[in-house]
């Protein structure tokens, strides 16, 4: 009888009449599943969690890592994109008057208007406000004359070599004169100036004790 046969001829329910070879080899199994169940149990589930931890922190670090590496690959592009900016920035606070140039600033305002053929009811530049590294300067400003004037007046503006915006742009009928309808321009014309390294270094100052006091008031 062959070792197939000697397997069918097996009875399940009297394991004790089995071939000892048999046996043992069953016994040795039952052992594996109970011991891999108790594993799994009592170890493996138990280390579950750490084991998903440590693979979040290794995609976390993989993600870092390719971020980084493009970086660096990039990193010459970056330092050019970076003059390019710096460059242009310079170029813009060029258009910043200094402190000395604000009055000649506003004379040129103020002709631009005369130049458009416009008559001027009122220019009164406000208080400045100071920004992080610039100081900004509100005029208001009211002009009559007519619609086509208004337009040259305000390219004028768009032409002039410091950079002038203008806001609060109102605009109303006022008269007749001549024939001609006569318009009135309410404006807020405002300007920009550089602040110096001692104002910018005034200003931190101030805002230090500002926080300092606001840190000891709470």
């Amino acid at each position: 009888m062959n070792l197939m046969q000697e397997l069918r001829g097996l009875d399940p329910r009297d394991p004790g009449r089995w071939p000892l070879a048999v046996r043992a080899v069953s016994t040795a199994i039952c052992f594996i599943v109970v011991a891999l169940a108790l594993i799994y149990f009592f170890v493996w589930q138990d280390r579950m969690p750490q084991l998903r931890q440590r693979q979040d922190e290794e995609q976390a670090l993989r993600n870092e890592y390719r971020s980084k590496h493009a970086k660096a690959v990039n990193l010459a592009v970056y330092k050019q994109q970076l003059a390019d900016i710096e460059k242009s920035f310079g170029a813009l606070l060029r258009q910043l008057p200094s402190k000395t140039e604000v009055p000649n600033l506003l004379v040129d305002i103020s002709q631009t208007g005369l130049a458009s053929a416009l008559q001027e009811k009122l220019f009164q530049p406000g208080q400045e406000v100071k920004k992080d590294f610039y100081a900004e300067l509100p005029i208001k400003i009211t002009l009559t004359g007519s619609y086509h004037d208004f337009g040259a007046f305000v390219s004028g503006i768009a032409a002039l070599p410091r950079i002038v915006t203008l806001h609060d742009i109102t605009i109303t009928p006022k008269e007749k004169s001549g024939g001609f309808d006569q318009l009135q321009l309410d404006v807020t014309a405002k300007t920009y100036r550089y602040l110096d390294d001692d104002e910018i270094a005034a200003a931190e100052a101030d805002k230090r004790k500002s926080d300092q006091a606001k840190r000891h008031g709470s």
